[in-house]
């Protein structure tokens, strides 16, 4: 469905800002250096360089327009989902534990040691270049001015329910750190953010500030904002490492062998945020299919599995809460501890919690329910 919204997108909107820039000539002769580049096509591949065309040869762009355009109100809850404004005075408190606040989707805030990481962060009404498409569910539970000061802001790729335009500006006056895959940084600098700030990393390539390591990692997905520029960026997962803990965030991937490799040479890891939600068979290439997270889990050899990608934006034909509810009885029959927060709620990555079905309170008001 992402490819829908961004070929409409932009012939609404060509040239528009939010689509941001294309690497340079001078980009693209550093990107000969990474494995990860084609130089002949100018484009980033994935380790199976025939990916798309598999996926091509069965995806129908009318019949799967025609499904978006069908009438399903369960894609969105019929309320408010519940949430939990976070006492940010404890959040921002030292201690030994990593403390996570997701705030739907992809997007969700660290402490590290009194380090703020800052991910994929989509603070604007819509993960779309035009307003009217790909509204959120609801207002972020902490606006982007509540945010306390960001010291690294982590971008797994350029589609527009990962990098938002609007939310990277608020921090052009700031001083926070942004580590992106190798190209995304043009999209940065043409919203105004300073080339010092950004940190540009190929798959395996890590940096290391303040007793955390960050090192990009392999994901099977795609880039674009647009129709000139697909897989002009590179996309990547995320490794976040201090001396006592090692978190996984997979950006948007589908299942291939990369997540046994990274479990081999960062794991274990004590958490894993995973890509569960946005998925359909159509384009199981680049979305894991929930029986995959599970296999990626163990691949992974993570052990609590957090997942994401869900909860806040309609991008494909499930209802909102199959993503969280497939979670939940996959990895209560594969003995997986599942973590799933309410937005907002302050995780603590060390400690043992009830797992509550909050979501449910919402699905149990549908019609038919």
């Amino acid at each position: 469905m992402k490819q829908i919204l961004a070929i409409f997108g932009s012939l609404w909107l060509t040239g528009c800002s939010s689509m941001g820039s294309n690497p340079s000539h001078v980009d693209q002769e550093r990107f000969k250096q990474s494995q990860q580049y084609n130089s002949e096509k100018q484009v980033f591949e994935n380790r199976q360089a025939d990916l798309f065309e598999k996926m091509n040869a069965r995806f129908s762009l009318w019949s799967n327009l025609r499904k978006w355009l069908e009438d399903a109100p369960d894609r969105a809850p019929g309320g408010k989902l519940p949430e939990v404004r976070p006492d940010m005075e404890e959040f921002m408190s030292t201690d030994d534990d990593v403390k996570i606040i997701w705030f739907g989707h992809s997007t969700f805030l660290m402490n590290l040691g009194g380090k703020t990481v800052l991910v994929d962060p989509i603070f604007s009404n819509n993960a779309a270049p035009v307003s009217f498409l790909v509204e959120r569910f609801q207002p972020p539970v902490l606006s982007i001015h509540e945010l306390p000061p960001i010291d690294y802001i982590v971008i797994s790729h350029d589609h527009y329910d990962h990098l938002d335009m609007e939310s990277i500006r608020f921090f052009r006056d700031k001083s926070p750190t942004f580590l992106v895959p190798l190209g995304v940084g043009s999209h940065l600098r043409a919203w105004g953010i300073d080339q010092k700030m950004i940190l540009e990393k190929d798959w395996w390539e890590s940096f290391e500030a303040d007793g955390i390591t960050f090192t990009a990692t392999p994901a099977q997905h795609f880039s674009g904002r647009g129709l000139s520029n697909r897989n002009s960026t590179l996309w990547a997962s995320w490794v976040i490492q201090t001396p006592s803990h090692r978190i996984f965030f997979s950006g948007d991937s589908g299942y291939d062998t990369h997540f046994k490799s990274i479990g081999e040479k960062l794991g274990p890891f004590d958490l894993a945020l995973l890509d569960n939600g946005q998925y359909n068979i159509d384009w199981r290439e680049v979305h894991l299919l929930p029986e995959e997270a599970i296999t990626a889990i163990n691949d992974l050899n993570a052990k609590k599995f957090f997942p994401v990608h869900w909860g806040m934006f309609v991008l494909s034909y499930h209802t909102w809460y199959e993503p969280i509810e497939k979670a939940f009885a996959l990895s209560r029959k594969n003995n997986i501890e599942l973590v799933a927060p309410k937005i907002g709620e302050v995780l603590y990555v060390n400690r043992t919690s009830t797992l509550e079905a909050w979501w449910r309170r919402v699905k149990s008001s549908l019609p038919g329910t």
